[in-house]
């Protein structure tokens, strides 16, 4: 093999790891992780293959979204050290580039699942697509520190796709899978924006503790805490899960209540980094749990949703 054909084989390959970045993989993994649990919950059966196609349109149906932010906060992500080397700040992938990417995997996703599924899941699907765009990344993100709170909803809706792509319908058990979600992400963003504070000072974004302060964010963060601990186990009240599952999520509330006290009550400066990245990093992984154990507790929906039984 010629040393051109190297290069431009590795050129390639760069340019691929460059466009598969703009689909934030790490926030896609969650996004996808929830939507596939409340497709496995949902009663009702759905053959393998086409719940394979439900779970990857909202995996590219968030990859979309993610590329398309990325192209409208390439100027704010160019000021910020966790965002600095994005491949469109860094020049490697044009603006006009990640839009186009952005827009036709959005598209498509929603004709797929419209199409192969139901146009229930694919309407879902089109509005937290469109609400992440338009609500949270360009209207609220840069004007208000509730961007987390209502931009928040834009996340919260991959269970309901789920539930909506083996059922056709809303009920009351998947809006209080997308609730869990909903209340989660503002002291799981809160305890990120803590110790990312200067980050966003830098480059504008009135997140709570620039806004507010320290103090109120780490209020804020205990409030919804609170929220959450009754919240999470309620699954399990409405019949979604079992005992295991209710116990467990009562647990993990009471684990995520004590990392919010343990929040609040850290000193000011190198302290509160600390407590607000193990809250963060146990976020991530509480959320994770919650809904593995929606799965695993309720065994038959693994079957039965899958067209298995």
């Amino acid at each position: 093999m010629s040393d051109t054909t190297l290069d431009r084989a590795t050129e390639t390959q760069e340019q691929l790891r460059d466009f598969v970045a703009l689909l934030k993989p790490r926030v896609m993994s969650l996004v996808v992780f929830s939507g596939l649990a409340g497709l496995l919950v949902a009663p009702g059966s759905l053959h393998p293959f086409l719940a394979a196609v439900a779970v990857l349109c909202i995996a590219v149906a968030a990859g979309g979204a993610g590329a398309i932010n990325m192209w409208y906060d390439r100027d704010i992500d160019a000021v910020m050290s966790r965002t600095r080397a994005r491949p469109i700040v860094q020049g490697r992938v044009a603006p006009e580039e990640a839009l186009a990417f952005g827009v036709v995997l959005s598209l498509f996703s929603v004709m797929v699942m419209g199409l192969a599924l139901n146009w229930v899941a694919a309407g879902l699907l089109a509005l937290a697509n469109l609400f992440y765009v338009f609500v949270y990344t360009v209207w609220l993100k840069r004007r208000t520190p509730q961007n987390i709170v209502i931009g928040g909803a834009a996340g919260a809706f991959p269970p309901m796709i789920g539930w909506a792509a083996v059922t056709g319908s809303v009920s009351i058990e998947s809006l209080l899978l997308f609730a869990l979600i909903f209340f989660w992400t503002p002291p799981h963003f809160w305890a990120l924006a803590l110790y990312r504070s200067g980050d966003y000072a830098r480059a504008g974004v009135p997140m709570l503790p620039v806004v507010a302060g320290e103090g109120a964010t780490k209020r804020q963060i205990l409030l919804y805490s609170l929220v959450l601990l009754p919240l999470a186990p309620a699954p399990a009240l409405l019949g979604t899960a079992g005992i295991v599952y209710g116990a467990t999520a009562l647990v993990l509330g009471l684990l995520f209540l004590a990392g919010a006290l343990a929040v609040l009550r850290a000193p000011s400066g190198a302290d509160t980094d600390r407590a607000a990245k193990r809250l963060f990093a146990f976020s991530i992984l509480y959320l994770f749990l919650l809904f593995a154990l929606l799965i695993v507790d309720r065994g038959e929906g693994l079957i039965g949703g899958l067209g298995l039984a």
